[in-house]
């Protein structure tokens, strides 16, 4: 962490975390400025069931292999729809 942070003075996140669970921000409300930011959220998840011994040998193989079991899951659903793609 490059500065400190402007209200609490401190310079890591941990101390900056340590002041806040002292401090309340009404104490500081005028030292605030108004900020605005746009989110752009590009995907969505969508959830489906699993039977429960999958899951575990997904979870396993993506575990071996370095990744999430959502990226592995991800990549496989999208390996078929290829194949499906006429």
């Amino acid at each position: 962490m490059r500065n400190k942070s402007s209200l609490s003075e401190a310079d890591s996140y941990k101390k900056i975390g340590e002041f806040w669970d002292d401090h309340d921000l009404a104490d500081f409300w005028d030292r605030t400025k108004e900020v605005s930011f746009e989110v752009d959220i590009e995907s969505e998840a969508t959830y489906y069931a699993v039977e429960k011994n999958l899951s575990a040998e997904i979870q396993a193989l993506a575990h071996k292999r370095g990744v999430t079991a959502d990226t592995l899951l991800n990549l496989w659903v999208q390996e078929k729809l290829h194949e499906q793609t006429p």
